[in-house]
């Protein structure tokens, strides 16, 4: 199994006070030690913070070889390309994008159809196959969530999770 580390974006949030960017590169550094090969490091169109901690990461190179950093994003076209300028350069990115698929969701909080939920979600790996073309340096990973999945009918998540698949090529 790969063991992907969450603290740095999924436990950083769940804090009273957030870690800052000098605590992050403390925190990730443990994490390298540890062993860790991919490295959840943030949401970085949702925080200055994470951003500037991913920057940071990227420019001053401070990620190795042999680890995969991964971000998080909405499926909203300025997040996903905020989340791109952070990660520019990196040597392998894995971009998680979600988007969600529950009935409650598409009906109540976006009033969208289930033909407009999987289209957000394929024109959003559209523009991530796009942007991630203009950066060949950079190895890209595609990780897709129907957010809410447990509450998202069965056959519905799988046919976004399809949609989603014959897009990126996989």
């Amino acid at each position: 199994p790969l063991w992907c580390s969450v603290d740095l974006r999924d436990g950083n949030q769940a804090l009273a006070q957030p870690m800052s960017v000098d605590e992050k590169l403390e925190y990730f550094a443990m994490l390298v030690r540890i062993g860790f090969k991919e490295i959840e490091v943030g949401f970085p169109s949702a925080s200055q913070t994470d951003f500037d901690f991913v920057r940071k990461l990227v420019d001053d190179k401070l990620i190795p070889q042999d680890v995969t950093i991964e971000v998080l994003t909405q499926a909203r076209e300025h997040l996903i390309r905020r989340t791109f300028e952070s990660v520019v350069g990196a040597r392998r990115v894995i971009m998680h994008v979600y988007n969600a698929t529950a009935p409650l969701f598409r009906d109540v909080v976006f009033n969208m159809s289930k033909a407009e939920v999987v289209q957000l979600a394929v024109d959003s790996v559209k523009l991530i196959k796009e942007l991630a073309q203009a950066h060949p340096q950079t190895e890209w990973v595609l990780q897709y969530s129907p957010e809410l999945f447990t509450s998202t009918e069965l056959e519905f998540a799988k046919e976004v999770c399809d949609a989603v698949t014959a897009v990126w090529g996989a």
